[in-house]
């Protein structure tokens, strides 16, 4: 299984863009040195987070790493042009030699949308228009198109092209099933981002998005599925609760008061860190055990840990990058292939 990062970038401690740059640079070069599988970064448009455009972040990544994969996390497709954000990956795919990845979803937030001139009760349509768009563009450089929302193309060349062909598109999903449904139709590679309550209840998702593969015809066994949740790695479960807890419930409660979520506490935190809830936080034997026990439920190729949240100390972001990258990651490695070798063996205790 694949082991990665993400990162929105987080503002909430109030260093400065300028520092918050230099920041993001070092963790995915700390990424690299780990030797972790995937670095995403995430686009908003708002004050609180620094990336709005990913496509430029993971440039400068490129050239500053040399084996880790490079992707969006997300790009918001609904409210950008699949041209462009095509011509940009491929851009990224060259600087890095390869190891770029676009993360379409239709955005969690929605500031992108009047701000780019879209309608929000286009919400959906525009995602899956351009999906279909950018999906023609990354068969073929000469593209001919139409659609009802964007301007058609009538032999349009479509260059730089990247290395990799096919450039690889993953579709991110928060929880709906029409999504996974999509993904699973059109045979891209699915990412689950689980932020709340307890994994066992996405497990349907997981399996509704390998039904719809098969339905369409494709090898259910070749889809590829990533589940990305919060986490943070400490010496002890004490540290990692210090480091981490505060600035995570600030960061929910900030979110959650635009959306209408009650507000959480520490007893909220608590289930959510317990063996069977959405928090991968503790020492590095707890977060391998529920990296380990989350892979039991969905047989997922790649796992993600977004560990910069909110205001979490950057010293305290590396460490737990540290840990992960010299603790977790051979704990889980070594558990993962003993149990291909040894399906019948029970879970690592």
């Amino acid at each position: 299984m694949e082991l990665g990062l993400a990162t929105f970038a987080d503002l909430a401690s109030g260093v400065s863009p300028r520092q918050r740059m230099r920041d993001l640079m070092e963790e995915v070069e700390l990424a690299d040195q780990l030797g972790l599988d995937v670095f995403a970064i995430g686009e908003h448009h708002r004050p609180d987070f620094l990336v709005s455009s990913p496509a430029v972040v993971l440039g400068a990544a490129a050239v500053k790493t040399e084996r880790i994969r490079l992707s969006s996390a997300v790009t918001v497709l609904s409210s950008d042009d699949p041209v462009r954000v095509f011509q940009d990956f491929a851009e990224v795919d060259l600087l890095s030699g390869g190891r770029a990845e676009i993360m379409a979803g239709r955005g969690s937030f929605t500031e992108s949308f009047p701000l780019f001139g879209y309608d929000l009760d286009d919400y959906d349509d525009l995602y899956a228009e351009k999906l279909e768009l950018l999906l023609a563009i990354r068969e073929q450089t000469h593209v001919t198109w139409s659609g009802r929302l964007r301007p058609a193309l009538e032999n349009a060349g479509v260059w730089p092209r990247p290395v990799q062909e096919p450039l690889p598109v993953w579709v991110a999903v928060g929880g709906s099933p029409p999504s996974v449904i999509r993904a699973g139709s059109l045979g891209l590679p699915l990412t689950i981002a689980i932020i709340g309550g307890q994994p066992a209840q996405f497990g349907p998702l997981v399996d509704l998005y390998r039904e719809a593969a098969r339905a369409s015809g494709h090898n259910a066994n070749r889809t590829r599925v990533a589940i990305n949740t919060h986490a943070f790695v400490a010496d002890s479960s004490a540290r990692a609760d210090s480091a981490f807890a505060s600035s995570y419930l600030s960061m929910m409660n900030r979110i959650g008061r635009e959306r209408g979520w009650p507000p959480s506490g520490r007893r909220e935190y608590e289930a959510l860190r317990s063996p069977t809830g959405a928090l991968a936080v503790g020492s590095p034997e707890q977060v391998a055990e529920k990296i380990l026990y989350e892979h039991e439920l969905f047989g997922h190729d790649r796992y993600i840990a977004q560990m910069s949240v909110g205001a979490v100390a950057h010293s305290d972001v590396l460490r737990s990058m540290e840990l992960y990258g010299t603790k977790v990651a051979p704990l889980v490695r070594e558990e993962i292939a003993r149990r291909g070798a040894h399906p019948e063996k029970p879970a690592l205790t």
